[in-house]
C-alpha cells in the first residue's frame, strides 16, 4: 500500500462532498478514484494542521483548539 492508500473503513471524509468540492472547480466529470484520492489528501492535511494547532494550544497551556488556532496552523503549514 502506498502512502495515500487508505482502507475505506479508515476514511473520515465521505466521498460525495469531496466530489462536490472538485466539481466547484468547474469539473464536469469526476472519477471515484479522484474523489477518494483527494479525500485522503485532505484528511492528511487536516491531521497535520490539527497537530500544529495542538502544539500551539499546549504551549499556551490551554485544552481547546479554536478557529484562530487552526487559521494560524494553516499559515504555518503553508510555509513548510
Amino acid at each position: 500500500m502506498g502512502d495515500l492508500d487508505m482502507v475505506k473503513k479508515d476514511r473520515i471524509l465521505p466521498i460525495a462532498p469531496v466530489d462536490r468540492i472538485i466539481r466547484k472547480a468547474d469539473v464536469d466529470r469526476v472519477s471515484e478514484s479522484a474523489a477518494e484520492t483527494l479525500a485522503e489528501i485532505l484528511e492528511k492535511i487536516g491531521i497535520e494542521i490539527s497537530k500544529i494547532a495542538l502544539e500551539m494550544v499546549k504551549h499556551r497551556k490551554h485544552k481547546i483548539i479554536n478557529g484562530e488556532d487552526i487559521k494560524l496552523a494553516w499559515k504555518i503549514f503553508k510555509e513548510k
